[in-house]
This record gives C-alpha cells, sequence and structure tokens, in this order.
C-alpha cells in the first residue's frame, strides 16, 4: 500500500480547543492517519474515509471556527464523521487546504476497498469487502467472476447496514407498557 498524501497539518484539539502541528499520512485504502511528528511512531487517530467520513468542509463552511493566529478562514479544513466526530484542520496555505479537500475527497469515493481481517492480511482478489455500521469489514465472495467482453471498470461498493430490531416482541412490550401507563396516568387524574 502507498501513500496517497502527506504533510503537516494544524489539528485542533478536542477538549481545549488549541491547536496542535501534526503529520498526516493518507493511505491509498483510504485510511487518514495522524502521528505526533514526522517519524510515524505515535499514532494519534485514523478515519477510514470511504467508511467513516460523511462531510469535508473548507474555508468558510467550517462553522463556529476561528483559525490560528495569522492564518486565513480559506486554510481551514473539516472532516465531519459518521460517529458525531468533527476533525478541524489548518493548511499552510489555501492552494495546500484545496490539495488536502480534493485528496480527501477522491479517497472517499475512489478508493480501492482492501479489508484487514484480525492478523493484518489482504483479503484475496475477487472478494467483496462489505463494511458494517461499526466499521467492521466482512469479506464475501464475489458471485460473477466474468467481467463481460470488454472487462468491467473496477468499482468501490461500500455498503453500510444500519441495525434495526424486525421482532414483534418489542412492539408487544411497547405496547403493554403505554397501556399500563396510561392505566395508571388515567386513575390518576380521576381522583383530581
Amino acid at each position: 500500500m502507498a501513500f496517497v498524501k502527506s504533510g503537516w497539518l494544524l489539528r485542533q484539539s478536542t477538549i481545549l480547543k488549541r491547536w496542535k502541528k501534526n503529520w498526516f499520512d493518507l493511505w491509498s485504502d483510504g485510511h487518514l492517519i495522524y502521528y505526533d511528528d514526522q517519524t510515524r511512531q505515535s499514532v494519534e487517530d485514523k478515519v477510514h474515509m470511504p467508511v467513516d467520513c460523511i462531510n469535508i468542509r473548507t474555508g468558510h463552511e467550517c462553522r463556529d471556527i476561528q483559525p490560528p493566529d495569522g492564518k486565513p478562514k480559506d486554510c481551514m479544513l473539516q472532516i465531519v464523521c459518521r460517529d458525531g466526530k468533527t476533525i478541524t484542520l489548518c493548511a499552510e496555505s489555501t492552494d495546500d487546504c484545496l490539495a488536502w479537500k480534493f485528496t480527501l475527497q477522491d479517497s472517499r469515493t475512489n478508493t480501492q476497498a482492501y479489508g484487514y481481517g484480525p492478523y493484518s492480511g489482504v483479503y484475496p482478489p475477487g472478494t467483496q469487502v462489505v463494511y458494517a455500521a461499526n466499521g467492521q469489514a466482512y469479506a464475501v465472495p464475489y458471485q460473477y467472476p466474468y467481467a463481460g467482453l470488454y472487462g468491467q471498470q473496477p468499482a468501490n461498493h461500500v455498503i453500510i447496514r444500519e441495525r434495526y430490531r424486525d421482532s414483534d416482541s418489542d412492539l408487544a412490550l411497547g405496547m403493554l407498557a403505554g397501556a399500563a401507563t396510561g392505566m395508571a396516568l388515567g386513575s390518576l387524574f380521576w381522583v383530581f
């Protein structure tokens, strides 16, 4: 796997809202990993762009955030994640911010989906990787190996399935609790 883009960005901390300089690596599989420094020894956090990222904001789209001293608002960049986390970044220049924005947007949509098992092994070719809502990767064998007369263009498929309940027992229990609450409140109001 190779780097798509690497470099220094200022990142705003979540609690104290202070600006800290971090080294960022965007990998070809869509993982954005940031470290304390360029030696890459201490990982601060990582985001899998095709799965976790739902929006990328730049410049004046970054609401309620003031850039660090000496930087214009056009250098601001925000990555909005599915779990509600927002990563606020500031690039060295407006051009660098746009380069990061276009590269990150491209990694959201045009990334080869590699799934990693518990032993950091890549799934074999011909498997489709499906991601659950919690980010867990599942390998599914591709059912139709024939790509057609002219071949099929590679496409990335990220399927996110939200959890839902389909058992009637929850519905019945909810109706029973509602009826009991209604009867208790009804008899209470008859007293007054």
